[in-house]
């Protein structure tokens, strides 16, 4: 095993004492976690927040076997110690997409899930990249094959995850329409570089994206709603439209009506990551390098901020998560 130097044997770490609300984050001393073959481990700097890690939170997301019992899907920092096979690794700075373990001072990850950070990336920012950089890119620019000239429409328009997608459809040339729920959320997705924003909650999306596509529909839709929105989706496609569902806030079943899926020859798909094996996980951050990367180190590709805590209070982010007001993405720092 290479390694920077000594690496204590303990370091403090984010643990779900008993399944709740924020107030279940606790910090803990934990055993440093030692890489294996082909992994590497991580000094972070900062850890990402999603929404998968309010669900584990919430004794609704379990970790998939084999991985950590701490919340945590990216992280960025400096590589100190690599597993045989990731040593020339060791002492470059990186951020890195993981199936758990974040919210703590050292993280373990494949060596095949990190990416490079130009020397002068902002390490805060680089943890809010991994997590809705891959989760955007293999659900709107794979699954459902969006492409320049397109236009698409995403739920959650200043979320992590709504925030990314509209950047990565500005870098190519997809025009997106966003759904926010309040005026002010709309302004904000709009000067972020949405081409369009509807408030869903004083205006019905569906007839202001035929308004908006003069009647056409949208060739995507990314949605992380599910319930009584993905009838209303599909009502939006545009014909051989491509609907991808990636989460089920509000409700895990729909009814849809078949016939129309089959006269305008619509696709329904949908994907979860973290479960996903590193081989695959590996491969979209090869593809990401080919891809995406380049706009990181030109500085056109950053992630939407809102706000920075201590690892400490990870259970103060997790608050201003589940209050709903965030814009863009929230970052521990550690």
């Amino acid at each position: 095993m290479a390694d920077l130097g000594a690496v204590p044997g303990e370091m403090t770490a984010i643990a779900i004492v008993t399944p709740g609300g924020p107030e279940a984050l606790v910090p803990e001393r934990r055993p440093v976690p030692v890489p294996g073959e082909g992994e590497v481990l991580i000094k972070v700097a900062a850890a990402g927040v999603n929404r998968p890690d309010v669900l584990q939170r919430q004794g609704k997301y379990p970790p998939p076997p084999g991985a950590s019992d701490i919340p945590g899907l990216e992280v960025a920092g400096t590589i100190v110690s690599a597993g045989s096979g990731a040593d020339k690794l060791v002492g470059q700075k990186v951020c890195a997409l993981l199936a758990g373990g974040g919210y703590a001072e050292y993280a373990v990850a494949p060596a095949g899930q990190c990416l490079p950070l130009p020397d002068d990336y902002d390490l805060a920012e680089a943890a809010a990249l991994p997590e809705t950089l891959f989760t955007v890119w293999t659900n709107l620019f794979e699954r459902a094959y969006a492409v320049g000239g397109d236009t698409v429409l995403v739920h959650g328009g200043t979320s992590g995850i709504g925030t990314m997608a509209i950047r990565l459809c500005n870098l190519f040339d997809v025009r997106v329409i966003v759904t926010c729920g309040s005026d002010e959320k709309c302004a904000q997705a709009l000067e972020w570089g949405a081409n369009h924003a509807v408030n869903y909650k004083t205006q019905d999306y569906v007839e202001e994206v035929k308004a908006i596509t003069g009647g056409q529909g949208v060739q995507a839709v990314l949605d992380m709603v599910g319930g009584d929105y993905v009838p209303r989706n599909l009502a939006c496609l545009a014909e051989d439209g491509r609907h991808v569902s990636i989460a089920v806030l509000g409700g895990a079943k729909a009814e849809i009506f078949i016939p129309a899926i089959m006269s305008k020859r619509l696709t329904i798909t949908g994907s979860t990551l973290r479960a996903r094996s590193v081989g695959f996980k590996s491969l979209v951050a090869d593809e990401l390098m080919r891809t995406v990367w380049s706009f990181v180190g030109e500085g056109k590709l950053r992630p939407a901020m809102d706000r920075k805590f201590a690892l400490a209070d990870a259970a103060k982010a997790h608050a201003r998560m589940d209050a709903g007001e965030h814009f863009g993405k929230i970052v521990l720092v550690v």
